[in-house]
């Protein structure tokens, strides 16, 4: 049996001869609607299956209290993932996406709950500032639900312009964030 490649897939190394740099990405995901470990597992499901990103590791799930949103917002099961990949930083970021809306997202009303949170929190050793995008995540430092799971994959972590994550982590500290015996694959 012979296979045939799509005709919409364009490799960009076939275009350009060059060799596509490899950069380490940390992604946080995020669900507070729904099957929330379902979402999970599905969004890890879908980021695994996709051309260029190898998912390295998974952090274990975490339960946090959601910020900023409606008083009548559930908990969020959280999880981290340490990837490599070699997409651009926007196809990284439209792939992201198109997993959210894969699992219902709706981005009506800032802080509401939501089936499923995929934010790009680091890109290699890149900063970037632009209208759709800001690298590393503007907010990851402050944010226990990124800073917990991401240290339990990666202990000597460092936060691009903010510090080492162990100590960030001590610096937000803890409260509302709960390690739960779950581990995603």
């Amino acid at each position: 049996m012979t296979e045939t490649p799509s005709p919409y897939v364009i490799d960009a190394d076939t275009l350009s001869g060059g060799l596509k740099p490899i950069r380490q990405v940390i992604l946080s995901l995020g669900s507070n609607l729904g099957d929330r470990e379902a979402n999970l597992q599905g969004a890890i499901d879908a980021l695994r299956d996709t051309p260029d990103v190898v998912v390295v590791d998974v952090s274990p799930v975490y339960e946090t209290q959601p910020i900023g949103g409606p008083d009548e917002s559930g908990p969020y099961l959280n999880v981290v993932l340490l990837a490599d990949s070699t997409l651009s930083v926007e196809l990284l970021l439209d792939r992201a996406h198109a997993v959210e809306q894969a699992f219902g997202r709706e981005r009506s009303v800032k802080g509401a709950p939501r089936t499923l949170d995929v934010d790009l929190i680091t890109y290699g050793k890149k900063t970037i500032e632009s209208e759709e995008l800001t690298i590393p995540h503007p907010r990851a430092h402050e944010r226990a639900f990124v800073l917990a799971p991401w240290l339990d994959i990666e202990p000597d972590a460092v936060l691009l312009g903010h510090g080492p994550v162990a100590e960030l982590l001590e610096k937000v500290g803890t409260e509302g964030v709960t390690k739960l015996d779950l581990e995603l694959q």
